[in-house]
C-alpha cells in the first residue's frame, strides 16, 4: 500500500471510538502495546504496515480497522502514556503534601510509567516528531498540561518558602530531564526499584532547590519530610 493511500484511510477518531464494543477497544488497546514494542526496536520509520501486521497477526483492513493509520497508532502511544502520567499528576494533587513532598510523589509516579511502559516511552521520547497536524497539536497540548503541573509545584514551594526562588519552568525542564532520562536503564527487575530512585532524585533535587531558611530546615530535613518517606 503507497503512503498516500494509506494517508488517505478513514481516522478514527474519538467520537467514533465511544460506539465501539468493549472487545474492539480490548483489541485496540493490545494492538497498540504490541506495536509499541516493534517500533521500539525498530523505529516508527524503518517499521513497515507489513512488520505491523505480521506482529498483530492481522490483515491490512483489520489493522486498519483498528487503528486508522500508522501516524493514528503513533498518537494512540504518546496517548497512552500521558494518560498514565496526567493520572499520576492527579493522584498527587488530591494526596496534598508539602511542595516537597508533592515532587517526590510527582517523580514515584512518573518513574512507575517508565518502568512499566518501557517501549511505549521510548516511542515517546523518540518518535514525537514524526506526529503531524493535529495529532502533533495534541501532543504539545498535553505534554505542556503536564510540564505545567510540574512548575506549579516549584512555585508553590517558592512562596512557601521551601524552595530558593527560581525560574520553575527551567526547573521543572531540569527535573523532566533527569526523570525521563531513566528509561535507559531502569528496569523493572532491576536492583533499584522506582519508589527507590524517585526517593533518591527527590532527595538530591530537593536538597538542591531548598532555602536556608527556618521553615527548610524543619520541614525538609533530610530532603523530603520524613513522613512521606517512611511510606516508600
Amino acid at each position: 500500500m503507497s503512503q498516500d493511500k494509506a494517508k488517505r484511510m478513514p481516522q478514527v477518531k474519538a467520537k467514533d471510538d465511544a460506539r465501539r464494543s468493549a472487545k474492539w477497544h480490548v483489541r485496540r488497546k493490545a494492538i497498540i502495546d504490541r506495536s509499541a514494542k516493534v517500533f521500539a526496536q525498530r523505529g516508527y520509520h524503518a517499521t513497515s504496515t507489513v512488520e505491523l501486521c505480521e506482529a498483530n497477526q492481522l490483515g491490512k483492513g483489520a489493522l486498519y480497522y483498528y487503528i486508522g493509520s500508522k501516524e493514528e497508532l503513533l498518537a494512540a502511544i504518546h496517548d497512552r502514556v500521558m494518560d498514565e502520567v496526567m493520572l499520576g499528576a492527579d493522584r498527587v494533587a488530591l494526596a496534598g503534601g508539602s511542595p516537597p513532598d508533592q515532587l517526590a510523589m510527582l517523580g514515584q509516579e512518573l518513574l512507575d510509567v517508565i518502568v512499566r511502559y518501557p517501549d511505549h516511552v521510548w516511542v515517546f521520547l523518540h518518535e514525537f516528531q514524526a506526529l503531524t497536524g493535529d495529532n502533533a497539536e495534541q501532543f504539545r497540548k498535553r505534554r505542556r498540561e503536564y510540564e505545567r503541573r510540574v512548575e506549579d509545584v516549584f512555585e508553590a514551594g517558592t512562596k512557601s518558602g521551601h524552595f530558593r526562588p527560581r525560574d520553575a519552568r527551567l526547573s521543572a525542564r531540569a527535573w523532566l530531564g533527569m526523570h525521563n532520562y531513566t528509561y535507559l536503564w531502569l528496569k523493572a527487575d532491576g536492583h533499584l526499584s522506582a519508589k527507590q530512585v524517585a526517593a533518591s532524585f527527590a532527595d538530591i533535587f530537593v536538597w538542591g532547590m531548598a532555602n536556608s531558611s527556618p521553615v527548610t530546615s524543619r520541614v525538609i530535613g533530610d530532603g523530603v519530610s520524613r513522613d512521606f518517606l517512611d511510606t516508600l
